[in-house]
C-alpha cells in the first residue's frame, strides 16, 4: 500500500510541473503533419485518471508513473486490474469543443482526456519535431508515449512542446482538458458566453531543421516609413554567428546578416517604393527567411500606427474606425470557431456591414481571422481575457494574463491588420487593478512597441453635471486610445435618455466606443419603446449614434454585437434561450433592422 500511495503522489507532484515551452512563429506556414480528426475521450468529473492505475511495484517500472493515470496502459496477463481503454470508447472530433458535439456534454465543466494514436516519420534523422496546438480551454496536461511534456493554462493562445527524443515509429498522445472555471483565473468565474471545453484548434507535428528560426518580428518604422526594421531568432546547438537571409523579391531586397552567440539577429533594410498595408489596399509581401537548411515565408504587410492628439494615425493618415465587436462563435456549424470558413464568414459580415474595423472580444481568436483580416484589409483589436473582476492581488493570476498577452504577441505580432493590444474589458477601479493594468501594460509595451494599447473601460457621472458622461479612470493615463463601453437605452434607463446626455472628455486622445446595443430577436417586431424587438434595436442604434456623434474626439466604435452567441446567463425563455441577443445578425445568418442603420451610417463617413 506504502508504494501506490507514493507513486499516485508522484503523479500528483507531476501535474505542478511546467516543461519548457518552445517559442515557433509562423507554425500557421510551416509544412506540418496533422493530427486533427476523431480522437478518443474519457469523461472525469471526478479527476478519477489520476487514481486509476495498475499495481506494479515502482522499483520494476521502466517509465516510474506509467498505467497511474490514464496514459494508455494495456493488460499484459489475465490479472492485471486496468479500469478503462481508450479504444472502446466514442470519439470526439479535434479541432471541436465538445460541449457543441455531445448533447450530453452540452453545459459540461470539467476533465476530459483525449487519446490520438499514429505513426510518424521524420523526413531526416537530425531534424527536430515540436507537438502544436493551436488553443485548448483552459488547462491542460500533455503526455507523449507515456512521458508528461508539461501543462498550459490558457483557453485562447497556441502553445508547442518538443518531441524529438521521445518520437517513436508508433505513437500514442494523452492529453487532459479542464475547462472549470477558476476564482483565479484569466478569465476569472463570472462571464457572459459560453465556457467551450476541449481541444479547440488544430493539433499537429512541426519538423524543422536542428537549427531553426524560431521567431521574428518584421515591422515598418514607425519614424521613418522608408526603413523596415526587425529581428530573427535561431534555436538550436549552431544558432550563434550563423547567417540569415531575408528576401523580399517584390521590393529588390535579399540581405544577409549574422546571428549574435544568442542567436539573435536585428536589421534594418531601407527600402523604396514601397506600397503601404490600408484597408483600402492590403498589399502583403512575400517574405522569405532562410538559415541553413531552414526555410519559411510568411507574408507580410508594412503600415504605420500611431496617434496624434486626438487622431488615431494609419500611415499619416487619419482614420474612423468603423469597428463591429465579434465572439469566436462559428456561424456555420455552432460552438466554437476552428476554420477558416468560419473566419471568413464572420469577416464577410462585417465587411457587408461597411466596417474597415473588428473588435475580437474578450479573448484571443484563432489565427485564421487575423491573417484573413490582412488579406481583406481590417484593422484588429487583440483582447487579453482579463474581464470584470479578476483577482488582481493574486500573483499566480497576474501571471497568467502576462503569459497570454505574451503569447498572443508572440503569434499575431507580425500581422499588419492588428494594430491595438487590449489589456482589458470592464473592470471596475482599485488600487489593485490600477496596479496590475499598469504592470501588464508596461509588459506588452516593452514586447511590442509597435502598436497601440487600450482597454474597454466603463463610464461616470462628472461631479454634479446631471446626465453627463465621462471617463475618470486613473488607466486612462496608460492607454493610447480612449475606449469605453456604454448602454444607454439598455441598461442605463430608456432610449429617450440618448438626447440628455452630455459628454465631457478633457483628455485629448482618440475616443473609441467599444461597446452599446440592445437585444432583440430576430423576426419579433412591436413599437419601438417595446424590448427586445427589431424595432427597439433600430431605435436604440438610431439614438445612440446620434448622441457619440457630439463626442469631438470620437475615431471610432465597435458596437455589441455582430452575431448573437451563447451564454448561458441568458435564459429568457422564447427570447434569448440561451443566446446573448445584442447581435445585429441571428445565429442563423438573418440581419435584423438595425444591421442597416449601423451600416448606412458607415457608408455616410467614407
Amino acid at each position: 500500500m506504502k508504494k501506490t500511495i507514493t507513486l499516485i503522489l508522484i503523479c500528483l507532484f507531476a501535474i505542478k510541473v511546467k516543461a519548457q515551452e518552445q517559442i515557433m512563429v509562423n507554425a500557421y506556414n510551416r509544412q506540418a503533419t496533422s493530427l486533427n480528426g476523431y480522437w478518443k475521450y474519457i469523461v472525469d468529473p471526478y479527476e478519477n485518471g489520476f487514481y486509476n492505475y495498475r499495481y506494479e511495484p515502482f522499483e520494476n517500472q521502466d517509465n516510474p508513473g506509467n498505467g497511474a493515470y490514464f496514459t494508455n496502459a494495456k493488460r499484459t496477463n489475465k490479472s492485471d486490474l486496468i479500469e478503462y481503454d481508450f479504444d472502446k470508447m466514442d470519439s470526439l472530433k479535434v479541432p471541436g469543443d465538445w460541449n457543441s458535439q455531445k448533447e450530453n456534454l452540452f453545459y459540461y465543466e470539467g476533465t476530459i482526456w483525449y487519446k490520438k494514436s499514429f505513426n510518424y516519420t521524420k523526413s531526416n534523422d537530425n531534424n527536430r519535431v515540436f507537438l502544436y496546438f493551436g488553443a485548448s480551454n483552459y488547462e491542460t496536461d500533455i503526455y507523449f508515449n507515456g512521458t508528461k511534456l508539461g501543462k498550459h493554462i490558457g483557453g485562447f493562445t497556441p502553445f508547442q512542446f518538443e518531441v524529438t527524443k521521445l518520437l517513436k515509429d508508433q505513437n500514442f498522445l494523452i492529453v487532459k482538458v479542464d475547462n472549470e472555471r477558476k476564482k483565479d483565473g484569466v478569465p476569472t468565474l463570472n462571464t457572459d458566453w459560453w465556457n467551450y471545453g476541449g481541444l479547440t484548434r488544430e493539433v499537429k507535428l512541426v519538423e524543422t531543421s536542428s537549427t531553426y528560426i524560431a521567431d521574428y518580428h518584421i515591422y515598418l518604422s514607425n519614424q521613418d516609413n522608408r526603413i523596415i526594421k526587425g529581428a530573427i531568432i535561431l534555436d538550436g546547438k549552431d544558432k550563434s554567428n550563423q547567417e540569415i537571409t531575408i528576401a523580399i523579391p517584390e521590393l529588390g531586397v535579399e540581405k544577409e546578416f549574422k546571428t549574435d552567440n544568442n542567436g539573435k539577429s536585428e536589421f534594418e533594410i531601407n527600402v523604396k517604393d514601397i506600397q503601404f498595408w490600408s484597408p483600402t489596399s492590403p498589399k502583403l509581401y512575400d517574405v522569405i527567411l532562410s538559415s541553413g537548411s531552414d526555410k519559411i515565408t510568411d507574408q507580410i504587410g508594412f503600415r504605420t500606427i500611431r496617434t496624434q492628439g486626438a487622431d488615431i494615425l494609419l500611415n499619416g493618415e487619419s482614420i474612423f474606425l468603423k469597428g463591429i465587436s465579434i465572439h469566436e462563435e462559428s456561424p456555420i456549424n455552432g460552438g466554437r470557431c476552428n476554420s477558416k470558413e468560419d473566419a471568413q464568414k464572420l469577416l464577410e459580415y462585417a465587411q457587408s456591414l461597411g466596417c474597415n474595423f473588428v473588435r475580437l472580444a474578450h479573448y484571443p481568436h484563432n489565427e485564421h481571422m487575423v491573417r484573413l483580416a490582412d488579406q481583406m484589409g481590417i484593422l484588429v483589436w487583440e483582447e487579453n481575457p482579463v474581464y470584470w473582476t479578476i483577482s488582481w492581488e493574486n500573483e499566480e493570476t497576474y501571471s497568467n494574463a502576462q503569459h497570454q498577452i505574451s503569447e498572443i504577441i508572440d503569434r499575431d505580432k507580425n500581422r499588419a491588420s492588428v494594430i491595438i493590444w487590449s489589456m482589458a474589458n470592464e473592470t471596475p477601479i482599485s488600487d489593485a487593478r490600477n496596479n496590475f493594468l499598469t504592470k501588464l501594460t508596461t509588459f506588452t509595451r516593452a514586447k511590442d512597441p509597435t502598436r497601440l494599447i487600450s482597454a474597454a473601460l466603463e463610464l461616470h457621472s462628472y461631479e454634479d453635471i446631471p446626465n453627463s458622461r465621462t471617463i475618470q479612470d486613473p488607466f486612462v493615463d496608460k492607454v493610447d486610445i480612449l475606449s469605453f463601453n456604454q448602454y444607454i437605452g439598455w441598461y442605463d434607463g430608456g432610449i429617450e435618455k440618448c438626447k440628455k446626455i452630455k459628454w465631457i472628455v478633457k483628455q485629448n486622445k482618440p475616443v473609441f466606443v467599444s461597446e452599446f446595443g440592445a437585444g432583440a430577436k430576430y423576426g419579433l417586431h412591436g413599437e419601438k419603446d417595446e424590448r427586445w424587438t427589431e424595432e427597439y434595436q433600430e431605435y436604440l442604434y438610431e439614438e445612440t449614434l446620434k448622441m457619440l456623434d457630439q463626442i469631438d474626439q470620437l475615431r471610432g466604435m465597435s458596437p455589441w454585437i455582430l452575431v448573437d452567441f451563447k451564454s448561458p446567463r441568458r435564459v429568457l425563455a422564447e427570447i434569448q434561450d440561451n443566446y446573448n441577443r445584442k447581435g445585429l445578425i441571428s445565429e442563423n445568418g438573418e440581419k435584423k433592422k438595425a444591421f442597416y442603420v449601423l451600416k448606412n451610417y458607415y457608408d455616410s463617413n467614407n
